[in-house]
């Protein structure tokens, strides 16, 4: 017999010094243990003869405590020479002896060694038995020679030996394994023609082959093919087959092979069931995940921490938390030992409900229990924190967890970026993202999205467009929202024709946008009053295939009816309702706001009363803008009778619609009245920064000065931070009175809590220093503006001049 070799022939001398070299490299033991490794290799060799029982050598305390997988190494290479040394005295080893050697070999991975051996037993004449061939076999396909072993069985074919299935399976792994899964496929249909039947390992192989090269619809029809033969299914080949179909999104198929094999008489095993009920879950089938849990104690499974844990969290995102946590009373009376999971589920279900007490509750009993929080439990808690503005307890959190060595990921860092900016607290956020940097945790897209964001509120657009190209710098890609804020901060500083130009510049340079981004530039167009531009720009999104929504309609509505342009808002409404777009409460709402603001209360309430008969029914802000109208107008009486009306329309106030009834109160120097109504909010949770600065501007144009800085001093009291705003009245009032020291006290304190100061806060403490004689510090200020990129107005000019 002659096989291809993929290297030159190997003489036995250079074999036998190749192996004495590797043997006396790798083994070489100290004197102290020469005599005890004597002793185990010579058991060794007794038990392959035969002349000893396994049994025997392991009662034996001083072999089995002293043996190594080293011992088993040296004995199969001193055998490999032993069976050298007989072929020099013309003594032939059994088959049986090399059959062990062999096998011996392949356990310890020396498949190259097997290759050498088992040319030099072709070479002395030895007739190898099946079981050496399939050794052989294997260890071709483990160094991935899989042409050599494919001609060695066409050999054994050829030359009249005996083949099992068994070859074939070995030879279908090492394909598989290979990944040359359809050789094995098309190995697996030539059985027939041998008169051999592929028995369940050659199933089983071949599913988890097509498993791993993600070819699923064969696997599933391999898999029926099988249990039609009446084969059943291996645990690891069905686990397999179900987590692959779960990845596709083939939930359904995946349901009906787990129940096509428990027909059969297998049950599938937890991992399977996990992965079904978990799929089933991701896949919005609720009721067949529960189906699957319920009939787990009739298959003799258990649920377990992980069952429980992905039907808890499948019930907290739907806000069922009433089920998840009936689920967690069962899985505590099933003696289920709660993990990580589920309580991060509960925390962050009782977040998006917003009941933050019970969601920190669970923090606490989670640690009471033993139960460590990760950085997911903190960020779920943090983000809640953030979306409903309560920065502080987010940053407390932040403390906490720093404190406890807990590790802040992107997402941890992103999530408090985020809720800093959207409270204009841009200075800490800045400090986050720089300590990013320090910590070496890579800002994502959101990340930068975010601090863009932030900084385009705050009309810094040359540190937000040196953002953009940073993200670049760092291989990140600017999306439909990182265009959309650049877009909208350019507008928002005035400067809508480099809006316009930027827009143009980034579909020259193929950048996709979309009605996102054209309608900041449209609401940039409106609020300078230029609807021709806004229109000219819907034009010109329509031709490159972007369409117009709700949202862009809606700000072309409001620019015209800030233009008090009826022919053009009955147009773009026709236009709209032709496109099959209905108005929504947003458009409504802005219409209804534009007539009670220009004193039109009847055609107001004639379009709430469309509004209404189209189905489109009232919201908070809706009776915010009427009651807002009704005050204007004088109707104080109205529109408490109104506010009321929410109350029965389970439309509840919020803090706008109370602070449209308290600007109006202090308007009118009703300042008792307005006490007693902030002290309602307070009582209700709603007050806010807001509701405070309209008290202290209140306050502070009555001349009663001190109720105002009294104020201030409360508000951290309530939980309530002061703003720019806040600083700005009381800075503007010491001012006024000359009296600058307080002011600039007030300066001070406004910077040292991060707060940015806007351009209007510059322009009173510049006007402050200028009467008070304090021209250069007035200047040192001017600069200080400038360099924030903030332009001057009129009052600073003027009182820089005079």
């Amino acid at each position: 017999m002659r096989l291809a070799r993929s290297h030159r022939p190997i003489t036995s001398r250079t074999i036998h010094t190749r192996h004495k070299q590797f043997y006396t490299s790798k083994f070489t033991a100290t004197q102290d243990n020469d005599e005890k490794d004597t002793q185990i290799i010579d058991t060794l060799k007794n038990i392959v003869r035969g002349k000893e029982s396994w049994r025997i050598a392991l009662n034996n305390p001083s072999i089995l405590s002293a043996l190594k997988p080293r011992h088993v190494e040296m004995f199969l290479i001193q055998t490999v020479d032993d069976s050298r040394l007989m072929r020099r005295s013309n003594l032939l080893p059994e088959v049986r002896t090399l059959s062990s050697v062999l096998n011996g070999l392949v356990k310890i991975r020396q498949f190259s060694l097997v290759l050498d051996l088992f040319k030099e037993i072709l070479n002395v004449g030895i007739r190898p038995d099946i079981y050496i061939y399939t050794t052989v076999i294997r260890s071709m396909c483990e160094l991935k020679d899989f042409d050599r072993a494919k001609e060695l069985v066409h050999w054994m074919e050829s030359n009249g030996c005996y083949l099992s299935v068994v070859v074939y399976n070995v030879l279908i792994h090492g394909l598989c394994k290979g990944q040359r899964i359809w050789e094995a496929v098309e190995l697996k249909n030539s059985l027939v023609q041998k008169l051999l039947r592929a028995d369940v390992v050659t199933y089983c192989t071949l599913i988890l082959g097509l498993c791993k090269a993600e070819e699923l619809e064969v696997g599933v029809e391999l898999m029926n093919e099988m249990i039609g033969l009446g084969f059943i299914p291996s645990e690891a080949a069905l686990s397999s087959l179900v987590e692959g179909l779960r990845r596709k999104g083939k939930i359904g198929d995946a349901f009906h092979l787990v129940n096509k094999v428990g027909r059969v008489g297998m049950a599938p095993n937890l991992f399977v069931y996990n992965a079904l009920i978990n799929a089933l879950c991701k896949d919005m089938k609720f009721d067949e995940a529960e189906i699957l849990f319920n009939e787990m104690g009739g298959k003799g499974l258990h649920p377990n921490d992980v069952t429980f844990s992905i039907l808890i969290d499948s019930f907290c995102r739907r806000g069922k938390m009433d089920v998840a946590l009936c689920f967690l009373g069962k899985m505590f009376d099933a003696g289920v030992k709660a993990t990580v999971y589920p309580y991060n589920s509960l925390i962050s279900g009782y977040c998006k409900l917003g009941n933050f007490s019970v969601a920190k509750w669970f923090l606490d009993e989670m640690i009471d229990k033993g139960v460590l929080p990760t950085v997911v439990t903190y960020t779920s808690l943090m983000s809640g924190y953030c979306n409903a503005g309560e920065l502080q307890k987010a940053l407390s959190l932040y403390r906490e967890m720093t404190g406890k060595g807990i590790a802040l990921n992107t997402y941890t860092y992103t999530t408090l970026i985020s809720g800093l900016c959207r409270a204009n607290m841009l200075p800490q956020a800045i400090r986050l993202f720089d300590e990013m940097g320090e910590r070496c945790i890579m800002p994502n897209e959101v990340t930068f999205n975010v601090m863009i964001e932030g900084h385009c509120r705050q009309g810094n657009m040359a540190k937000a467009f040196e953002l953009l190209d940073e993200m670049v710098k760092k291989g990140l890609v600017p999306d439909t929202y990182t265009y959309r804020s650049l877009i909208s901060g350019l507008c928002y500083t005035g400067r809508v024709s480099a809006a316009e130009e930027f827009v143009d510049g980034l579909h020259k340079q193929h950048h996709q946008l979309n009605e996102m981004c054209y309608s900041a530039l449209l609401h940039g167009y409106c609020k300078e009053g230029r609807l021709k531009d806004a229109f000219s720009a819907c034009r010109d999104m329509v031709e490159r295939g972007i369409g117009m929504d709700l949202v862009c309609y809606a700000v072309l509505i409001n620019g015209t009816l800030r233009l008090q342009d009826a022919r053009r808002l009955f147009g773009l409404l026709k236009v709209m309702l032709d496109q099959g777009l209905k108005p929504d409460h947003v458009i409504y709402t802005s219409m209804i706001d534009a007539s009670s603001k220009a004193g039109n209360l009847r055609e107001a309430f004639g379009l709430w009363n469309i509004m209404v008969d189209e189905g489109c029914f009232p919201n908070v802000v809706t009776y915010s803008a009427l009651i807002n109208g009704l005050c204007k107008a004088g109707f104080l009486d109205q529109a408490e009778l109104l506010c009321k009306e929410m109350l029965v329309s389970n439309s509840l106030p919020n803090q706008i619609t109370y602070g449209c009834l308290l600007h109006h109160l202090t308007k009118e120097g009703n300042m008792e009245k307005a006490v007693e109504l902030h002290k309602a909010m307070l009582e209700g949770l709603l007050v806010n920064t807001v509701s405070y600065n309209i008290l202290i501007r209140g306050f502070s144009k009555l001349g009663k000065f001190q109720e105002a800085v009294k104020l201030l001093g409360g508000m951290t009291d309530n939980g309530v931070y002061p703003d720019c705003i806040t600083y700005s009245t009381l800075i503007y009032e010491y001012c006024r009175r000359g009296n600058l020291l307080e002011a600039m006290k007030l300066w001070d304190s406004m910077l040292n809590k991060g707060l940015m100061p806007d351009s209007l806060a510059y322009s009173f403490l510049i006007y402050g220093c200028c009467v008070t004689g304090e021209v250069t510090k007035a200047f040192e200020l001017w600069d200080d503006m400038i360099e924030r990129g903030m332009k001057l107005n009129r009052v600073t000019y003027n009182a820089l001049v005079h």
